[in-house]
């Protein structure tokens, strides 16, 4: 039995599209023609699947979408449900014709006999490879109910994470733009009538009013032009971080600037260390945990790196060691690690070293943003400071002429 899509005709002339179960497509079509609906259009989801795939268009979730989903998977597997019925309860519960197609798809290569680990790997997009490697392993150690919940707590604090320093962001950005555009409309709007005054009196003008001046006749004349070519200045530079060796001179770069090195470094290596701590916890093996988890950072120099401390552990080399090699982690992490390794707890100082690095970036973050704030005041201030400057140094030369 698989998954078909359909699209149908009610009795009321209405376009409906759906979801069904069923042996054929031929077996869709009679179920619709019974409710008196007229069939237009039934594919199978694995056949729709690989049509989408060809145009880059293969199912995906979001992150909120799939933490619900595996929650409840959990919650029905923890019921005693078996795998195929909790993925049929779970079809029955989403209202999103998208999901239902893909859930009733993985559910009938279950019950062809495929694991459920195999069965996500027919939509990677939605199911990445360490959703699917924890999965394999709960489900050979047999407790695959708390593997999914540990999974969705997992998931659920790196949206977490993710959303606060998204969040944490967005006000210097606003913040800038703000500052930005008063600039420009002092500059193009209240520097040149005021200033116009003094230059049809024939007035000379002081340096610092002149440069303001020039300034803004280069705004007002090649404003658009100076704003497309930073805009396809970004989509170029966009464009150039598809290229791997530019992405890790880039990332390399980012490593070296002062002020950014330190969050660079937190923010992979508290990706790491969490991701490393749901993999070992749910039973994958440490040298495929570090190898799953490596692929999680985002920094090309880091990962390399920790490409090379996971082919030292598989030799049998020690976790801290390879990791404190690698220079990237802070040592109160390399600590708390050796300290597991040495006492056979390694997954539960995982997790706490993980869950103490991820506040110290929220701290970064934090901190980083209250410096800004009074900073770029300070910057603004400056600059309407030199704009009044050279509004008024004229008008002081022109009282003086007068006395």
């Amino acid at each position: 039995m698989g998954a078909f899509v359909y699209q149908a005709i009610d009795e009321r002339g209405k376009q409906k599209k759906g979801v069904l179960e069923a042996d054929s497509a031929r077996q869709v079509r009679q179920q619709l023609r019974e409710k008196g609906w007229m069939p237009l259009e039934v594919e199978q989801t694995t056949q729709k699947q690989k049509t989408e795939s060809l145009f880059n268009r293969s199912p995906g979730l979001t992150v909120p979408e799939l933490a619900l989903i595996t929650r409840q998977l959990a919650t029905l597997i923890a019921a005693g449900l078996p795998i195929d019925e909790s993925l049929r309860a779970l079809s029955e519960q989403t209202g999103k014709q998208r999901i239902k197609a893909m859930i009733l798809a993985i559910r009938a290569k279950v019950l062809e006999g495929y694991t459920l680990a195999k069965a996500l790997a027919e939509y990677p997009r939605a199911f990445p490879h360490l959703y699917r490697s924890t999965v394999a392993a709960g489900e050979h150690a047999g407790h695959l109910d708390g593997v999914l919940n540990r999974l969705a707590d997992y998931t659920e604090s790196r949206q977490a994470a993710d959303q606060k320093i998204k969040l944490a962001a967005m006000y210097p950005i606003i913040l800038s733009v703000v500052a930005i555009g008063i600039v420009i409309g002092l500059l193009t709007y209240v520097v040149p009538d005021i200033v116009q005054v003094f230059v049809k009196n024939g007035q000379e003008l002081p340096g610092l009013t002149q440069f303001m001046l020039d300034l803004s006749h280069l705004i007002t004349g090649w404003g658009l032009w100076l704003a497309g070519i930073a805009f396809i200045g970004l989509i170029a530079f966009g464009r150039a971080l598809r290229n791997d060796n530019f992405r890790r001179r880039y990332h390399g770069f980012l490593l070296r600037t002062p002020g950014l090195k330190g969050f660079v470094k937190d923010a992979n290596t508290a990706r790491f260390g969490s991701t490393l701590a749901i993999l070992t916890s749910s039973g994958v093996p440490l040298v495929e945990a570090m190898r799953i988890a490596s692929q999680v950072v985002s920094n090309l120099p880091i990962q390399a790196a920790l490409g090379d401390a996971t082919v030292k552990v598989s030799e049998g080399g020690s976790l801290h060691k390879a990791l404190e090699e690698t220079g990237y982690f802070p040592p109160i992490m390399l600590h708390m690690i050796a300290s597991g390794e040495n006492s056979g707890e390694l997954d539960s100082m995982l997790a706490r070293t993980a869950a103490q690095q991820e506040a110290t970036l929220e701290n970064t973050v934090s901190a980083l943003v209250k410096i800004f704030e009074p900073v770029m005041l300070l910057v603004m201030g400056g600059i309407v400071a030199l704009i009044v400057a050279a509004i008024m140094l004229p008008i002081l030369e022109l009282q003086k002429m007068v006395q």
